[in-house]
């Protein structure tokens, strides 16, 4: 039988993968509209980050640095006490501002204020300027223009941080909601394939693993388009952005500034390493503990049987610890790498305190540049430490994406023929011819089975247990492919018959019965919505289960827990007598039907399958020799081949296999009467 490829945590860890990734934007590619307005949002949510420190900037060198600084353009708001020249300047001197006919540089120069009669004059080395004495009013009046030009500065910053918060909104709101519908289409799509995979499929794979592939991997497929895919765009347009503005304010304090980026590319390389190999330990460990926990609840009834609490306890407890130190590894490299990156950071702004304090002090640059450098580097390391999650986010992709690609590219091992036959009207003619089957390689369970049921003839298999009776069975639904001979419904090949039209017409009463939750109507008609009331009644009669339903509080409503452990056995096995009989099969095939059941119910089941067999096909499968004696024939396999056939009567005249079956169940039945 072919494998389903076998995902092996402990070996994958790749980060990036073209062909992976080409598949992965396939699915996005009928949400492209969505997408691209969600990278347009963040385009703008970019440049509203961008904008802000400069707005700052622009208020602090354009209309709030007052004092020590070059004037050009004034209104006469107050009464000079000279006639003003082409530029003024305000100073600070022992508590009181005065306004300078002129400029100087402050900084560089002693300069101190003398007053004369009622004017009064600045003196500096070399020049002296007549200077005016001004309240702290005459100063406002003085500034008005800068004071409403920091009321719209103030009001723009304002209205961007709204407009951001807005668009952050709708980007967020957008691209969680397509990342769900992508997520919601290959979850669909992966158990839309999972429903197509044959038995064989599911015999050499765990339920547990199948299902984490449509949830956790599926889940992880999601945190990569919305923390990855999309939002990679705005990191590359903030530090884009950062970096064009930073040049374009100081190209020297820029290049400076970008003197940590290769420190923080080695340290973030380092890092990569060695989180990658702790990321796989950290999923082989969490992995094992989630198979060992899957085992014990499934065996839990096992374990308190034979008082196996406390060893199972400490074998979980032995992985756990395990599990617990990955983790302690992983928070350690974690624990070294964001305390170093923190302290690049603040190298970085160190640097530029030192240089570009130094330039604001020479008047070589304005004291809003050296602010908007320190906060430019605050956000030119953001992106840089989300590249980080982003790495274990993308790598985790990356394996979960290999892993469902792994499954969906799994080809069916049956599936319908080019050549299929539509709308075959069943009569329930049955023929094995030369069969061969094996559920690997050669190990074969049938060899070389011929022989022929006709329309409405009632049949039984008996045997050993392994003698292939279940077999025959399962090869009748073509849920296993033979590898030699043929099988034919009707004269024609199960092969030339689509799948659904040979499963519709066979119904398969099996010795477990699944009971899915919901109500018992549900699980009757198995959410087929074209069954009326009465119909379902009417089956239910049949197969005399209806008393039994009409007892209930809500009757045919009445709630159905996990596996149907709310009801018998027996009772179980009614209701799959409804739900197998209530599509009007062609076929009937009962697989060990009255075992582990009470006697009443075995009575009642028993005149159900009295009415079942004189108008269908019938094949039984039974321990119980009794039930079968009014079988039509009834025929004997051993060791995968037909050994006896006949009615019960020519058998156990006979008096082969099959008589030395009935001797034995017979003894056992008389020394259980007499017990």
């Amino acid at each position: 039988m072919k494998n389903f490829h076998r995902f092996n945590e402990a070996t994958a860890g790749k980060t990036y993968d073209s062909k992976l990734m080409a598949r992965l934007l396939k699915y996005a590619k009928d949400y492209w509209l969505l997408l691209t307005t969600s990278v347009l949002l963040l385009t703008l949510i970019a440049g509203i980050d961008i904008a802000r420190p400069y707005i700052i900037k622009i208020a602090i060198d354009d209309y709030m640095r007052v004092y020590d600084r070059p004037i050009t353009e004034y209104e006469n708001t107050i009464d000079f006490a000279f006639i003003p020249s082409s530029a003024l300047q305000l100073v600070r001197y022992e508590g009181t501002s005065y306004l300078i006919n002129g400029t100087f540089n402050s900084n560089d120069t002693n300069y101190k204020i003398d007053k004369i009669d009622h004017l009064y004059q600045l003196v500096t080395d070399n020049e002296i300027f007549e200077a005016q004495s001004l309240s702290a009013e005459e100063v406002r009046s003085f500034r008005r223009n800068d004071v409403h030009a920091l009321g719209l500065l103030s009001i723009l910053y304002f209205l961007l941080i709204s407009l951001g918060v807005l668009f952050n909104y709708i980007q967020v709101y957008l691209l969680n909601y397509t990342s769900n519908k992508i997520v919601l289409k290959i979850r669909n799509q992966l158990f839309a394939h999972l429903q197509k995979m044959p038995l064989s499929f599911f015999d050499t794979n765990s339920v547990g693993q199948l299902v984490t592939r449509v949830t956790n991997d599926t889940e992880t497929l999601h945190e990569m388009y919305t923390g990855v895919l999309v939002n990679l765009f705005k990191d590359i347009f903030v530090l884009c952005g950062i970096i064009f503005i930073m040049l374009k304010m100081n190209i020297s304090l820029a290049l400076l500034s970008f003197s940590v980026v290769p420190i923080i590319l080695i340290s973030a390389g380092f890092f990569r390493t060695k989180v990658r190999i702790i990321y796989r330990e950290v999923r082989t460990k969490l992995g094992a503990v989630n198979a060992l926990l899957n085992a014990n609840f499934s065996g839990i009834k096992t374990i308190h049987v034979f008082n196996r609490e406390d060893q199972q306890f400490k074998e979980f407890d032995k992985n756990n610890q395990e599990l617990l130190i990955a983790h302690k590894k992983q928070n350690f490299i974690f624990a070294i790498f964001r305390p170093s990156m923190e302290v690049i950071h603040s190298l970085g702004i160190a640097i530029i305190l030192w240089y570009g304090g130094g330039q604001v002090l020479r008047q070589s640059i304005e004291f809003g540049v050296l602010f908007a450098f320190i906060n430019y580097m605050k956000q030119f390391f953001q992106p840089i430490n989300d590249l980080t999650e982003k790495y274990n986010i993308l790598q985790s992709a990356m394996a979960s994406s290999e892993r469902i690609f792994a499954l969906l590219d799994e080809e069916p091992a049956i599936k319908d023929t080019e050549s299929v036959i539509k709308g075959h009207s069943f009569l329930g003619e049955i023929e094995f011819r030369n069969v061969w089957f094996a559920y690997h390689d050669e190990d074969w369970v049938l060899k070389d089975i011929s022989f022929k049921i006709h329309p409405g003839e009632s049949i039984a298999f008996v045997g050993a247990t392994g003698a292939g009776k279940s077999s025959i069975i399962q090869l009748i639904g073509r849920f296993y492919d033979i590898q030699k001979g043929e099988i034919l419904i009707d004269g024609m090949n199960i092969k030339s018959i689509p799948l659904k039209d040979l499963r519709e017409n066979i119904g398969i009463l099996l010795q477990e019965v699944f009971m899915f939750t919901g109500t018992i109507k549900d699980n009757i008609v198995l959410n087929n919505k074209n069954f009326t009331e009465e119909e379902i009644i009417k089956v239910a009669k049949y197969v005399n289960v209806h008393n039994f339903i009409e007892k209930l509080p809500k009757k045919y409503d009445e709630p159905v827990v996990e596996k149907g452990n709310n009801f018998s056995t027996g009772q179980r096995q009614l209701l799959a007598f409804a739900r197998a009989l209530i599509f009007n099969p062609s076929i009937f095939i009962l697989d060990e039907a009255t075992s582990n059941i009470d006697t009443e119910t075995e009575g009642l089941i028993q005149d159900t399958i009295k009415k079942v067999i004189r108008d269908k096909t019938t094949i039984a499968i039974a321990h119980r020799l009794s039930t079968i004696q009014n079988c039509d024939k009834i025929i004997v396999l051993h060791k995968g081949q037909i050994r006896e056939t006949g009615n019960h009567q020519q058998l156990l005249q006979h008096k082969g296999i099959y008589y030395h079956l009935y001797q034995l169940q017979y003894k056992e039945d008389i020394d259980l009467a007499q017990n």
